[in-house]
């Protein structure tokens, strides 16, 4: 069997929660054949080398027929499109080369719910899902055979409010395992941290919820806690946000994340947007580090009850929650059994590979069944992709030096 990736990015996996993910369903489709990656971005220079796990790599070009020979030469039995703008730039170019190919699609999160709820902070108004971002991630999710879903709570939002059926849909989370060693106990560890990728808009916001509400708070009752600011990419905005005297130090990229939240004693990640499943607090619980955040953070992890740490609603609540927390050696351990607890419960790799395995192979086999099943993703197979067909061609046309109207050359 032959899969192939079309990335919207080369894989980070020291960078975000996404280029961990990448590499996870990776694994996942060597064990059933030979993987090929393809992406039409540009290289970082901190991207994985996949020809290390066995996987062919290519850059392609957007809005190009050699796409279309490509594919045909490759033949591939599955192809995943790495989140819904890269269906809609290749998934009609998939379905002309290679009509039985199963078309599977990785959301990540549901980019629609993460700009929805966005937009709903800054305005202060309610969520307002009638909006082109919507209409065209449910399309994409309609055209694909398979859409996988890190987080429940997203597949009920589908199911019950957008009526998606659930046969096109896919729970597979970020899958987790406790492999960094000994874990510093309480009294080794220092300091709080926050780490997150700033090309995704939710950690910036969260970083100066942090610094301009959260930090005040904590600063009236005690001056004695500092924090460390972790992540790829920080605009200049987030780098002026540092302040030693203050003890909010931030630093940027960090060399091994794993190792600098092992140092911390407390993650904080007061999310006010976002979607999917967080890989930062993921990785607190790995490091035995217990975490404060928000309704947002916990949401496809687990209950407030459940959860390592503490769930907060306002910066007097956050201030308040660290210092306890800070300070208390039982909650602290409490805290940190319950991330453990939520691992072994919920994101160990073990639960759900065989499983995603045979329904892998099982579409494969009954294909042409599976999208009888659903007229409404015939009609956006008719409709959505004629539209991202022909913007495709005119984008092409006006490369060329051809106006696609006229057809006549620019230069005449």
């Amino acid at each position: 069997m032959d899969i192939l990736i079309i990335g919207k990015v080369w894989p980070e996996p020291n960078s975000s929660a996404a280029g961990k993910r990448m590499l996870q369903l990776i694994e996942l489709f060597n064990q059933l054949g030979n993987v090929h990656f393809y992406c039409a971005a540009s290289k970082s220079g901190f991207e994985v080398d996949l020809t290390h796990s066995n996987v062919s790599e290519k850059h392609i070009e957007l809005n190009n027929d050699l796409f279309n020979l490509e594919i045909q030469k490759l033949h591939p039995d599955v192809v995943v499109f790495d989140r819904f703008m890269t269906e809609e730039q290749f998934g009609w170019r998939v379905i002309e080369s290679c009509p039985n190919a199963v078309r599977i699609l990785n959301t990540e999160d549901l980019h629609f719910l993460r700009k929805a709820r966005g937009e709903a902070l800054k305005k202060s108004e309610v969520i307002n899902f009638d909006t082109p971002d919507t209409m065209r991630e449910l399309a994409a999710i309609h055209r694909c055979d398979l859409s996988l879903l890190v987080s429940e709570f997203e597949i009920e939002l589908l199911k019950n409010k957008f009526q998606i059926p659930g046969q096109l849909l896919y729970y597979l989370p970020i899958f987790v395992e406790r492999e960094v060693g000994n874990i510093p106990s309480f009294d080794e560890r220092k300091e709080l941290i926050f780490i997150g990728n700033f090309l995704h808009e939710p950690n910036g916001d969260a970083v100066k919820f942090l610094k301009n509400e959260i930090w005040p708070a904590l600063r009236q009752i005690r001056k004695d806690i500092k924090i460390n600011i972790f992540g790829a990419y920080p605009t200049q905005q987030i780098k002026d946000l540092h302040n030693g005297s203050e003890g909010f130090n931030v630093h940027g990229r960090a060399i091994n994340a794993l190792e600098e939240v092992l140092k911390a004693r407390l993650t904080i990640a007061p999310l006010r947007f976002g979607a999917g499943i967080k890989g930062k607090l993921l990785e607190s619980m790995v490091c035995g580090t217990p975490s404060l955040t928000s309704l947002i953070g916990i949401e496809g992890i687990a209950t407030e009850n459940e959860w390592s740490g503490s769930v907060c609603t306002s910066a007097v609540e956050y201030a308040h929650s660290i210092s306890k927390l800070y300070d208390s050696e039982s909650l602290w351990l409490e805290a940190q059994n319950k991330g453990f607890k939520i691992l072994r419960d919920k994101f160990k790799r073990e639960n759900y590979a065989d499983e995603f395995h045979k329904s892998v192979l099982e579409l494969k086999k009954k294909l042409v069944n599976h999208r009888n099943q659903s007229f409404t993703s015939k009609i956006f197979l008719h409709q959505s992709m004629m539209s991202t067909k022909y913007l495709s061609k005119w984008i092409m046309e006006k490369n060329s030096g051809f106006d696609g109207l006229s057809r006549s050359k620019k230069s005449d």
